[in-house]
């Protein structure tokens, strides 16, 4: 079975978790003294020559901060880390495991995804390493993400808070526009900005190749949950209410006032049929360029602007969280990887160990551009101020915290169905029709 609704019924962890040892000595490797400035990696062992196949969803500049994370680590273990990015993941991760041909580890985007491979018996359960590391520097929900029928099989990785709104604070203090508190005050502004002939309010991009569609259900989801609150959210994602329910069609409408709007569409790239095709890694561009005021994208997206743009409230570009129905603090949407494993040669274990502690946090945020909910990440290394306040919010037990939708359903409608139906539905289709088409697709 799919994990369904971590964030409200926690799963128990057994086995592999419950006796978990809580030295990370417990990662396997040789007992050689380190090497001088190794000793942080002692415990790790030393593998000379192995190498360790990785595959994910990662690319572009994200990739080469991803491997320039473990390159320590590597010179230390001996390890050589050969990571594999594709924009068709999804689908060739199945590919893979059904030709006998998985990698050493896999960077699951979706608890969805992890789970129904999972059910193909190919992913092993976590080792007590990972585990206790999980259970150390992770809280319950997001072991539970990384769960399935009790047992962990992927320790998360990296993670990231959906909703931010992208702008130039220097057009908007030139323009008087200010930060909206509610979703009623972002809808009156889009219509300010688009009255004003200065720029189109809102850029757009669905494209991501064979996982084209999938920022459009981040839109979707953002304003269910803000609309809707967590209760209907979590009833929407494990499918106790059907997925083209009253409320879902009033959030996605609501969305489509917006960004289906010839008028507030797609600044910098043409008309709203551009969106479904747009690349989502430069649609965000135009608002450092002067040609559209708002871009909708996730806190990794800072890492993603073209090189030298400065994230700061004065610098070139910001971001605001998408507010809710009334002012304060928004429930808040985020996603993130878990490190499932083919193997359990010593060497991936030692990776996949590394991969789930705080260290390996530490260092990865600490390169730039992304954040982590490792509860032993300190928020000072984050590489800008907003990049420290989304870990804080992610570190803070006050936050009502729902991990992306899409991510959390089957495989077949939260990485499938899903998407695909954003782009008929951002190219024409009606919102009932391609709701009930999803619907239908539910397993």
């Amino acid at each position: 079975m799919p994990l369904g609704v971590a964030g409200v019924a926690a799963l128990a962890l057994t086995g592999c978790v419950g006796d978990a040892p809580t030295d990370p000595s417990a990662a396997p490797g040789g007992t050689d003294a380190p090497a001088a400035g190794c000793e942080a990696y002692a415990d790790y062992g030393t593998f000379e020559g192995a190498q360790v196949d990785t595959y994910g969803t990662i690319l572009d500049v994200e990739q080469e901060r991803l491997e320039e994370s473990w390159l320590e680590f590597e010179d230390c273990t001996g390890i050589d880390i050969v990571y594999e990015g594709s924009g068709e993941f999804e689908a060739q991760i199945n590919v893979r495991v059904q030709g006998g041909n998985p990698p050493d580890l896999a960077f699951f985007p979706q608890p969805g995804l992890l789970a129904s491979v999972v059910e193909t018996g190919s992913v092993l359960p976590a080792p007590e390493s990972v585990a206790a590391n999980a259970q150390e520097f992770w809280s319950e929900d997001w072991q539970n993400y990384g769960t399935v029928d009790g047992t962990l099989y992927g320790a998360p990785l990296m993670a990231s808070i959906k909703g931010y709104v992208w702008y130039s604070p220097a057009v908007w203090a030139e323009n008087g526009w200010e930060v909206p508190t509610t979703l009623d005050e972002v809808d009156a502004l889009t219509a300010t900005i688009a009255e004003s002939d200065v720029m189109q309010p809102w850029c757009v991009g669905f494209g991501s190749g064979e996982a084209t569609g999938w920022p459009g259900t981040d839109w979707i989801e953002d304003y269910v949950l803000r609309l809707h609150g967590p209760e209907v959210y979590d009833q929407w994602i494990s499918h106790e209410i059907p997925f083209d329910d009253p409320m879902i069609v009033e959030a996605m409408d609501r969305v489509g006032d917006l960004i289906k709007n010839p008028d507030y569409v797609n600044g910098g790239f043409g008309d709203v049929t551009t969106i479904a095709t747009q690349d989502f890694g430069q649609a965000g561009w135009p608002v450092t360029e002067g040609e559209c005021a708002m871009h909708h994208q996730a806190s990794f997206y800072e890492g993603l602007f073209p090189e030298g743009t400065t994230v700061a409230e004065d610098g070139d570009v910001w971001a605001f969280l998408l507010p809710g129905t009334e002012a304060g603090a928004p429930p808040v949407t985020g996603g993130g990887e878990f490190v499932g494993a083919f193997s359990d040669d010593e060497e991936v274990v030692a990776v996949q160990t590394y991969l789930s502690s705080a260290e390996w946090a530490n260092s990865r945020v600490s390169i730039g551009g992304v954040i982590s909910a490792n509860t032993g990440l300190d928020p000072a290394n984050a590489s800008s101020p907003l990049l420290q306040t989304a870990v804080e919010t992610l570190q803070d037990p006050e936050t009502t915290f729902r991990f992306d939708g899409s991510d959390l359903m089957p495989g077949a409608v939260g990485s499938g169905t899903f998407w695909t139906a954003l782009v008929d539905w951002v190219s024409g289709e009606e919102t009932a029709s391609v709701l009930g088409q999803v619907e239908s697709s539910w397993p």
